[in-house]
């Protein structure tokens, strides 16, 4: 049975990676994988707790005789829940941040943006937009700053051909930002949560490779921009009751949810609590300060604009959390079996050497999301005391964690962000391929090269 649990995983990775041609979504594929794999599991569940958890389920016991529901009853309380908390985590923090970002673009706290970078310099007009998508993917969630930033674009540039350049660049700007910080991509938040790096020692090692992998490509298209750019000059949005919401009022709003969610590596570090409470309490003190200054906006009696980016957010974020607990369940019961342990042996036997295995799992994260490809090899090790690559902030999980960045890059299927923004700008993978790929390559192995230098 731990072959085929094995074989459902793989499946499933098939089909998350083949997602452009099936038209299956990645996050049904991940839960349904999850659900099997689990009934599976706990169906020939006697078999796999006298192997991995025979002296816990004793004491679980406490002897009672031991029969099919006690077992179904151990795995369900004992085996299965611990993976649903990783999981729960993971989801709460993004459905917090996802909050923060709605809160603030409902109250037109990202409205400066527009006015700031509208600008018919080309160059200028790039960097602006690729520097504010940076900044924010390192305090927000991928697939809520992509939506946001992507839609900042579409206001400005009203050629598409423009759109998707300059919408290109955002993405590798947000994915490389999300990268740098624990708290700005779903793999470096998981890899925080389960105490195998810290937010300081991670994204310090990681802001130098992060930094170059964008400055780079971006760099790159400016030099072969033309002078003068054609941009709209869109007006300010009508919010209904909060129009008289002052410039000040929004500043407030703003520093503080950015400024509550760079306090949450704290808050976890001086708590010891996970980091989506520390998510929670930013988003309730928003909340209070949204209320005090517009206590309007939210009220259930109220009629929503139209304005389809908060939408957005939700759809895609809810989806983002669906896919992201199906593929933690789905590894985490393979785990179980012992089949990953297995495989480590044998890719510890065979390549043996982490920077080869972070190329190669950069490489499967081209086509397979860069959140399956990393989860999947972080599965492979524990964190050890003995072998410096394995130990907190040890260089294997920042290795896979840059390496799957990259490779979410180079195509843009790669990572969900990348899938919001071909949806999003109409983008084809042969017009990615040809204008983006090599840029993305460039700046993703100039920055390994530096990760590496770093570790070594």
């Amino acid at each position: 049975m731990s072959i085929v649990i094995a074989l459902i995983l793989i499946v499933s990775l098939f089909f998350i990676a083949t997602e452009q041609w099936t038209n299956i979504n990645k996050a049904a594929v991940a839960v349904f994988a999850c659900t099997l794999g689990w009934v599976l599991y706990i169906s020939f569940g006697a078999d796999f707790v006298g192997v991995r958890h025979l002296q816990d389920y004793q004491t679980y016991l406490n002897g009672i005789q031991s029969n099919s529901v006690a077992v179904k009853e151990y795995i369900a309380k004992n085996v299965f829940l611990p993976y649903v908390a990783y999981a729960a985590e993971v989801a709460l923090f993004l459905l917090a941040t996802m909050s923060i970002v709605n809160i603030l673009h409902t109250n037109g706290c990202f409205d400066f943006l527009t006015l700031w970078i509208r600008t018919h310099n080309s160059r200028s007009l790039l960097w602006k937009l690729t520097a504010f998508s940076f900044f924010m993917s390192a305090n927000l969630d991928n697939v809520s700053t992509i939506v946001l930033m992507l839609t900042v674009t579409n206001i400005v540039l009203p050629r598409t051909r423009d759109r998707m350049l300059y919408g290109s660049m955002v993405l590798i700007a947000v994915i490389f930002g999300g990268a740098m910080t624990v708290i700005g991509d779903p793999t470096g938040l998981v890899l925080w949560n389960r105490g195998l790096i810290t937010a300081t020692g991670y994204s310090m090692s990681m802001a130098l490779p992060c930094l170059l992998a964008w400055i780079i490509p971006t760099a790159l298209v400016s030099i072969r921009l033309p002078e003068k750019i054609e941009i709209e000059h869109p007006r300010m949005p009508y919010r209904g009751d909060d129009t008289n919401m002052r410039f000040w009022q929004r500043g407030i709003m703003f520093i503080v949810a950015i400024g509550g969610l760079w306090f949450i590596p704290s808050f976890t570090s001086i708590t010891k609590l996970p980091p989506f409470l520390g998510a929670f309490c930013v988003l309730s003190l928003l909340w209070i300060v949204n209320e005090i200054f517009n206590h309007t906006l939210f009220s259930v009696t109220r009629r929503f604009r139209v304005d389809d980016t908060p939408q957005r957010m939700l759809y895609n974020t809810v989806q983002q959390i669906l896919y992201i607990v199906g593929v933690i369940l789905a590894v985490g019961v393979v785990i179980e079996t012992g089949a990953i342990s297995w495989f480590s042996e044998r890719i510890d036997s065979i390549i043996g050497n982490i920077w080869i295995i972070g190329v190669i799992t950069g490489l499967i994260s081209t086509v397979l999301d860069s959140f399956a490809s990393c989860i999947t090899m972080v599965s492979l090790h524990d964190v050890s005391t003995v072998d410096a690559y394995y130990t907190v902030d040890g260089a294997y999980w920042k290795v896979l964690s840059y390496a799957t960045s990259v490779g979410g890059s180079i195509l843009a299927f790669g990572s969900i962000s990348g899938v919001v923004f071909m949806q999003r700008q109409g983008v084809s993978l042969s017009w990615y391929f040809k204008h983006v790929t090599p840029l993305a390559l460039t700046g993703g192995i100039i920055g390994f090269i530096v990760l590496c230098l770093e570790l070594v």
